[in-house]
């Protein structure tokens, strides 16, 4: 009987296991890198971008504007929540140049302001709503009679679980935590410039394969709080003690300092008797210094006529 080369059914599956059992391990192997991929760049994203909000609320919060403003319009800081999420908002004036550009009534050039109204905001999240919220910062150009309303948004982060203000009044480690501040119906203390405060940011990693990577990290370790100490800078306190207050000058009428009558007070004689009138408004003489002593306007005796005292003698004749 003559035999055939050829592989046996026993043969092709085994080899098909075998390739198969290969192809899965690949594939767990890239999927797994890709996860870690994704993890470490959500991760690096939401460190830098905690960080990067905090930096820009402690920037526009020391550059305030306070010089002769009232104290309802220094700083308002509003305890709000939604969807069970602390949601504060916090208003001011900042001298920090505008990050938006505002084109000109001519719309021939863009500008940017010096002195802006500045805000953050929380939104709810369009996509999640309920579950995050989204932060933005509120701008506007130049300062108007409302300086804690309108103005533009600019999108800063969409997974916010939450953002917390506290304003303190004091120092030291026992200072009880002030929800909101510069509000009019508030207790009157709690408006101007407090000593400190402390911002709350809490974000969540935002999952690009969110099947496998709810396995390979939980929610709760999704998520990462970041905290900020802004201390209020003395110049600020400084610049709201000292207060100026513009004043018209008051002119006071002329008042004649009495040289006149006693140039004409003196009737002529040796010496020239007129000498009081013109010493008058000179003010008071060093003691022991006689006002007729070395005057350069006397004249030599007898040389006084009838011209009286004072200058005019310098120009009086003989007899």
């Amino acid at each position: 009987m003559k035999r055939t080369a050829g592989f046996t059914l026993v043969e092709v599956m085994l080899a098909l296991l075998i390739m198969s059992g290969m192809m899965l391990a690949i594939t767990q192997v890239l999927s797994s890198a890709r996860t870690a991929r994704d993890l470490i760049h959500n991760a690096q994203e939401s460190q830098l971008a905690g960080p990067a909000i905090l930096d820009l609320v402690a920037r526009d919060l020391a550059g305030m504007v306070v010089a002769n403003r009232p104290e309802l319009d220094l700083l308002r800081v509003e305890d709000n929540a939604k969807f069970g999420l602390d949601a504060d908002r916090i208003d001011f004036v900042t001298s920090t140049d505008s990050v938006l550009l505002t084109p000109n009534d001519a719309g021939t050039r863009y500008l940017r302001a010096t002195t802006n109204e500045v805000g953050y905001v929380l939104k709810s999240n369009r996509d999640f709503e309920g579950e995050f919220l989204e932060l933005w910062r509120r701008e506007g150009f130049g300062v108007d009679d409302e300086p804690f309303e309108g103005g533009r948004f600019t999108f800063l982060h969409d997974r916010v679980r939450g953002f917390e203000v506290l304003v303190f009044d004091e120092n030291g480690p026992d200072a009880e935590p002030i929800e909101s501040w510069g509000i009019a119906t508030a207790d009157e203390e709690y408006r101007g410039l407090p000593v400190r405060i402390e911002v709350r940011l809490e974000l969540e990693l935002a999952p690009r394969l969110i099947n496998q990577q709810s396995t390979y990290m939980p929610e709760q370790k999704r998520r990462v709080v970041y905290q900020r100490m802004i201390q209020i800078p003395q110049r600020l306190k400084d610049a709201r003690a000292v207060r100026p207050v513009p004043v018209i000058p008051e002119i006071l009428p002329v008042v004649p300092d009495g040289g006149g009558p006693g140039a004409a007070g003196g009737a002529g004689g040796p010496s020239g008797p007129g000498g009081p009138g013109f010493n008058q408004g000179l003010g008071d003489l060093p003691p022991g210094l006689d006002a007729n002593v070395g005057d350069p306007f006397e004249l030599p005796p007898g040389g006084g006529g009838g011209g009286g005292g004072g200058a005019g003698d310098i120009f009086g004749g003989g007899g």
